[in-house]
């Protein structure tokens, strides 16, 4: 199945992109999402502990199980004055 990942704020400026397709596999769920982005973006090594990710707009953990067209988006923490 796709399913597709949006990059928000130091995870896009990290990963170089702000969206892509990952294909995986059917009964798959947010953490074998992010297992195979881990491969792709090293880049992101220091961001993951920090991540909030979120499935079609909803704050999800990592036992989340994803569809076919899911949006997983990756939101780095936010800070300002």
């Amino acid at each position: 199945m796709t399913v597709n990942i949006l990059y928000f704020a130091q995870a896009r400026d990290l990963a170089g992109r702000g969206e892509e397709s990952l294909e995986l596999a059917a009964g798959a769920n947010v953490a074998d999402a992010l297992r195979e982005l881990r491969k792709r973006h090293r880049g992101l090594d220091p961001l993951w502990p920090h991540l909030a990710i979120a499935v079609d707009g909803l704050l999800a953990g990592l036992d989340v199980p994803l569809h076919a067209g899911a949006e997983i988006a990756l939101l780095p923490p936010v800070s300002g004055g």
